[in-house]
């Protein structure tokens, strides 16, 4: 699990076939999960200025691929006692979004965001989302596309600095809502669906 707050933006040295090798301040452990622009990806090499990660045929489908590039946002899976500081992400990329444009309002900056029309379902307004690991919050919805506001800092501090208009970003919509829709469309699809009330005399059993 990962809190959507980057850690560091680190370098990429090179990224051959499925091997994507990281220079990094991060000392990571053979093993470890770490969000690659927020894509969950496990450490299957070790180096002494960083580390390398593998992305499968499929996650190099599913991914905005041309940003693994230069440089990425990277953030080690959350420890036991961990501060939890951002919204709960699972590193699970639901789709690449494309930015149609980014405002600049002085003292803040609106980024309107493309994606297929079946994700914004999942897209809650003023509920949290993930952009290239980035934990940000939605502040418009429209049929095809989100507004998201960042400020000043998190413009400086992050690869947003380097978005445009038509640049592709992974998105991770609300873990909440995807779950939520899948139970409701379940229940309409299924005859047998249970109740709240039983769910409730489910839980009182334990």
């Amino acid at each position: 699990m990962f809190t959507g707050l980057i850690r560091e933006v680190a370098t990429v040295k090179s990224f051959v076939g499925s091997k994507l090798t990281i220079k990094s301040k991060h000392k990571a452990a053979l093993g470890d999960s770490i969000a690659i622009n927020g894509a969950c990806l496990t450490v299957i090499e070790v180096n002494h200025d960083g580390f390398a990660v593998e992305l499968s045929p499929e996650s190099q489908k599913l991914l905005a691929i041309e940003n693994y590039k230069n440089e990425v946002h990277i953030e080690p899976a959350m420890a036991m006692g961990d501060r939890f500081e951002g919204h709960i992400v699972q590193g699970h990329v639901d789709t690449i979004g494309e930015i149609e444009a980014i405002k600049n309002n002085g003292n803040s900056y609106d980024i309107f965001i493309k994606v297929d029309k079946k994700f914004i379902p999942y897209i809650v307004p003023k509920g949290s989302i993930t952009i290239d690991g980035v934990s940000l919050t939605v502040n418009d919805i429209a049929d095809d596309s989100f507004r998201l506001t960042i400020i000043p800092h998190t413009m400086k501090e992050t690869l947003f600095k380097n978005y445009k208009k038509g640049s592709h970003v992974n998105v991770e919509t609300d873990m909440f809502a995807r779950y939520i829709a899948h139970i409701l469309k379940h229940q309409q699809t299924t005859k047998n669906s249970l109740t709240w009330d039983e769910v409730d005399a489910i839980q009182s059993s334990f």
